[in-house]
């Protein structure tokens, strides 16, 4: 569709309904992958899994959710500052809120923090350094989570002997685990080549807001909190289950759950939905647990994450004020 002024060249307009079938599509494959994790799974045993989170660790859980967007507000305060930007906390707080809360609701899970970054340059009048503030925030986050993840999953792969054991029991869910790791790789790599050009344009506010000391130890101690805070969900609900039987197994889980913390970052579903779940039902079997009981726990996170960011929903129609 094309559209134009007396005297001017036609221009294309944004294709409205390839955007809206993208959304859709994504919906569809966060449905197909949740029906197609279920149908490998016992649904009984799921349910009763399921039926053991008691109502105390959810609120918990959702207690720590409400102290992880206060925490992330908080980086994201620092960061715009060491960009010369201002943002007052409070307003950080209810925009991550509102973040919070598009990215568990719209497909992708990144438009939350798009229209972050969009309705904070709508008042600092800095539209590429707010755009900066919120990627190096989360860049942040993001480094500080897969060097976690994967210092557990070293651990859990060479140290649970069950682990290797279950390798040749399960040859087949380890090709398929294989296999998303690959997609992944190849994915960020593809995205880091494109991105390349750009991210050089980003080195002097890399380095003033993520590099620089103290900026260097700050983003890793407050992002080191995040990361905690989401493995603390995990571990309230684990805990309410009666997972835990010993220090040895909290670890584990902990472990685990760390790696559905990676999977969940990529983009193609919403909020993590079916792709988490697929992970935990790959992971727990072969590390000697049940699938049922690795798919609860993925289900009771994105349940009590998506509760705890309900407070967002009322900053959907408001407008930032800049003098606050």
């Amino acid at each position: 569709m094309k559209t134009c002024l007396p005297g001017q060249p036609e221009t294309a307009l944004p294709d409205v309904r390839r955007l809206l079938r993208t959304r859709y599509l994504r919906w569809g494959f966060t449905l197909l992958l949740l029906v197609a994790t279920g149908y490998f799974l016992d649904l009984g045993v799921l349910w009763r899994e399921l039926a053991q989170f008691s109502l105390l660790a959810l609120l918990a859980a959702m207690v720590v959710s409400v102290a992880q967007v206060v925490l992330s507000a908080w980086r994201w305060r620092y960061t715009a500052r060491r960009l010369g930007l201002v943002l007052p906390m409070a307003v950080a707080v209810r925009e991550y809120y509102l973040a919070t809360f598009l990215n568990q609701v719209l497909p992708g899970g990144v438009m939350g923090d798009v229209n972050r970054a969009w309705r904070h340059s709508l008042d600092s009048g800095e539209r590429l350094a707010s755009a900066h503030a919120v990627m190096i925030e989360r860049m942040s986050g993001q480094l500080v989570m897969m060097a976690v993840a994967l210092s557990l999953g070293v651990w859990l792969v060479w140290y649970r002997y069950g682990m290797l054991e279950a390798l040749s029991e399960y040859g087949e869910r380890a090709l398929l685990l294989l296999a998303g790791l690959t997609a992944t790789v190849v994915l960020v790599t593809s995205i880091w080549q494109r991105a390349k050009d750009y991210v050089h344009t980003l080195r002097r506010d890399l380095r003033k807001a993520l590099l620089e000391w103290p900026a260097v130890g700050v983003q890793l101690v407050s992002s080191a909190g995040v990361v905690a805070s989401y493995l603390a969900v995990f571990s309230l609900l684990a805990l309410g289950a009666g997972y835990w039987s010993d220090p040895h197994m909290a670890l584990v889980l902990t472990s685990l759950c760390s790696l559905l913390l990676l999977v969940m970052a990529i983009p193609v579903t919403v909020a993590g939905w079916g792709v988490r779940e697929g992970a935990a039902a790959l992971l727990w079997p072969m590390a000697g647990m049940p699938a049922e009981q690795g798919v609860a726990l993925s289900v009771g996170y994105g349940l009590a994450v998506l509760l705890s960011s309900l407070p967002g929903v009322l900053f959907v129609f408001t407008r930032r004020q800049s003098n606050e």
